[in-house]
C-alpha cells in the first residue's frame, strides 16, 4: 500500500478536522460507549464531512477491536484510524480490526519529553528513535496512511523534538503530530514551536504537521487555532471537547472560529457546520453527560438573550448580538428568555407570538405585573403570560393542588396509582384515588374524578427550569375537551403538580358547559 499519497492536498487553504470523541474522548471517565453507539455516532461524524475518525484504540481490548472494526465496516467516507502504540503487537492489531475500511491509517504514539522518557519508557534518545524508526516501517507497509505522535511534545528539548520528527517522517509517517499532552502551552509558544519545526524537520513535500491539544489550562482551542496560523494542516478535536482530564480541544469551537474569522484564519474546514449542534446533542444522549449552558456554539445559552437591551437589539437587527445565527450550527433558533433583565419590547413581541396584541395601556400593566413574577422565577413562561393576559391564577384555575401521593403496587404486573387532594373556593378540599399507566395518568384520573370533568391527552410536554428559589418544572398540555382542542400551561414544584395545573388550566380556558338546570337558571336571573 502506498504511503507517499493522502486523500487531501498537504498544503493550501484546507485544514483536515481529525476527530478522537470515539478515542481519546471516550476512555475519559463517564463517557465509555457501546459499540453499537459508537458506530451510531460514528455515522453522523461522517455526515459530517469530518475528514479522519479516529475509531479507537484496538489493541487496548477485544471490546475496543471490535468497536473499530464495526465502524470499518459500516461507516464510509472519512479516513478510519486507530491507535496504536510502538509495538508490533499493537500495529498487527489495528490493521486487523481496520481490515474492512476503504481508506485506514494507523496512529502511533510514542512519549519523547525527559519526564516520559525516564519515568515511564526506561528509554534512552537514541532508543526511541530506534523503536520510531522499527514500528513505522512495520506500519508503512499494512496501512494507506500513517501518524506519528510525539507524546508530550510540548516539554520535550527542541532539538530531539526535531530529530523525532525528521526520523518519523523518513520512515513513512504522512501526518506529524506535535501534541500538548498536558495541556500546558499557550498560543505564543504553540505557534512558535510548530514554525520552528517546519523549517527545521526534513520531510517529504506531502507530510503535514498536526495540532493534538488538551484542555487543562482551558487553552486547547486557542492553541489549535495558533497552530493553524502557524502551519498546521491538521487539528485533533472531540465533539464537546470531551476527553483526558479537562478534555480536548472543542470540535465545534475551532470549526466556527474558522468559519466566522477568515480575516484572522485564512484556511477552512469541510466540515458541515449544520451537523455541530445535532452532533453535540447525540453525544449527549449516549453519554448522559450534558454541557455547561454557556458551552460556545452548543450551550442552550448560546443563541439565548435575556437582557433588555441586548433583546431589543435582536428585534430590530440580530446581527447586533449574534456574530453566527443559530441555523448555521443546526440549533433550533435564536431564543430571547423572559425574565427580570428582559424590556418591553421582547415581552410584547412574544404576546403578539402567543396571540396578544395589548394596547400601550395594558402592556404597561401587564408588564409590572411581568416583572413581579420574574423577580419571584427567574423564568417566565408561556404559561405565565398567558395567566397574566386573562387574568387567571397562576395556575389557571380555581382549584388548587393541595397534595399528591404516588404508590406502585408489588408483583410482575405492578400498577401506578395517585392520590390527589385539590381545593376550591366553594367546595372546600376534594381528594380521590385513581390508577393509571404511569403517575401522571393516573393523578389525570383523579383530577378528572374530583373535577366531574373528562379530557383526552393529545400531547404533555416538561421540562426543568433554574428558578430564583431553586428548581420548577413546566408542563404544557394539549387535551381535547368535548370536541374542541385546549392547551394549558403551568409551573410546579415537580412533574407531576406541574401537569395537573396544566390540566386544570385547560379545564378553565374551556368551561363546562352548563345543564338545563343552570341554563334556566340563568335566565330567570
Amino acid at each position: 500500500m502506498s504511503t507517499t499519497a493522502i486523500n487531501h492536498p498537504a498544503t493550501g487553504d484546507h485544514v483536515r478536522i481529525f476527530d478522537t470523541t470515539l478515542r481519546d474522548g471516550e476512555q475519559a471517565p463517564g463517557f465509555s460507549m457501546t459499540p453499537t453507539q459508537k458506530v451510531e455516532l460514528a455515522q453522523l461524524l461522517a455526515a459530517m464531512h469530518v475528514d479522519v475518525i479516529e475509531a479507537g484504540f484496538a489493541a487496548a481490548s477485544p471490546g475496543d477491536a471490535a468497536a473499530v472494526n464495526d465502524i470499518a465496516r459500516e461507516v464510509e467516507g472519512p479516513t478510519l484510524c486507530s491507535l496504536s502504540r510502538a509495538s508490533i503487537g499493537d500495529i498487527d492489531a489495528a490493521a486487523e480490526a481496520l481490515a474492512p475500511a476503504r481508506h485506514k491509517r494507523i496512529h502511533i504514539f510514542l512519549a519523547t519529553s525527559p519526564i516520559h522518557r525516564e519515568a515511564k519508557l526506561r528509554m534512552s534518545r537514541l532508543e526511541v528513535l530506534k523503536a520510531i524508526e522499527t514500528s513505522l516501517s512495520h506500519a508503512a507497509t499494512c496501512f494507506d496512511e500513517v501518524e506519528f505522535s510525539a507524546e508530550d511534545a510540548l516539554r520535550t528539548e527542541d532539538d530531539f523534538l526535531t530529530e523525532a520528527m525528521a526520523c518519523a517522517a523518513a520512515y513513512g509517517a504522512n501526518v506529524l503530530n506535535v501534541p500538548d499532552t498536558v495541556g500546558v502551552s499557550e498560543p505564543g509558544e504553540i505557534r512558535r514551536v510548530f514554525e520552528r519545526l517546519m523549517r527545521e524537520v526534513e520531510r517529504p513535500e506531502h507530510v503535514i504537521f498536526s495540532a493534538h491539544c488538551h484542555n487543562d489550562l482551558g487553552l486547547a482551542v486557542s492553541n489549535s487555532l495558533a497552530a493553524v496560523q502557524a502551519g498546521a494542516r491538521q487539528v485533533e478535536c472531540a465533539i464537546n471537547g470531551i476527553g483526558e482530564r479537562a478534555g480536548n480541544c472543542s470540535l465545534e469551537e475551532l470549526v466556527m472560529a474558522l468559519n466566522v474569522r477568515p480575516d484572522i484564519f485564512p484556511v477552512a474546514s469541510r466540515v458541515d457546520t449544520t451537523q455541530l449542534w445535532p452532533a453535540s446533542q447525540k453525544l449527549m444522549r449516549l453519554t448522559g453527560a450534558p454541557v455547561a449552558p454557556n458551552k460556545a456554539i452548543v450551550g442552550k445559552n448560546a443563541f439565548a438573550h435575556e437582557a433588555g437591551i441586548h433583546q431589543h437589539g435582536m428585534i430590530a437587527d440580530r446581527r447586533t448580538y449574534e456574530i453566527m445565527t443559530p441555523e448555521s450550527v443546526g440549533a433550533p433558533g435564536s431564543e430571547l428568555v423572559l425574565g427580570k433583565h428582559s424590556g418591553k419590547h421582547a415581552l410584547n413581541q412574544r404576546l403578539a407570538q402567543l396571540g396578544y396584541q395589548p394596547d400601550p395601556e395594558r402592556l404597561n400593566a401587564v408588564f409590572r405585573d411581568f416583572k413581579r413574577l420574574a423577580d419571584a422565577h427567574g423564568e417566565v413562561t408561556d404559561a405565565d403570560l398567558v395567566s397574566l393576559m386573562e387574568g387567571y391564577s397562576e395556575s389557571g384555575s380555581a382549584w388548587q393542588v393541595m397534595r399528591t401521593e404516588l404508590r406502585t403496587t408489588a408483583g410482575p404486573r405492578p400498577k401506578q396509582f395517585a392520590r390527589v387532594e385539590l381545593s376550591h373556593p366553594d367546595r372546600g378540599r376534594v381528594s380521590d384515588i385513581a390508577s393509571g399507566e404511569g403517575p401522571v395518568a393516573a393523578a389525570f384520573a383523579a383530577v378528572q374524578r374530583i373535577t366531574g370533568r373528562t379530557a383526552d391527552v393529545v400531547a404533555l410536554e416538561t421540562k426543568m427550569l433554574r428558578s430564583q428559589t431553586g428548581r420548577e418544572f413546566v408542563a404544557e398540555i394539549e387535551v381535547d375537551l368535548e370536541g374542541q382542542r385546549v392547551r394549558g400551561r403551568a409551573r410546579g414544584p415537580d412533574v407531576v403538580t406541574a401537569a395537573i395545573d396544566s390540566l386544570l388550566f385547560a379545564f378553565e380556558r374551556q368551561p363546562a358547559p352548563q345543564t338545563q338546570h343552570q341554563a334556566a337558571q340563568t335566565a330567570v336571573m
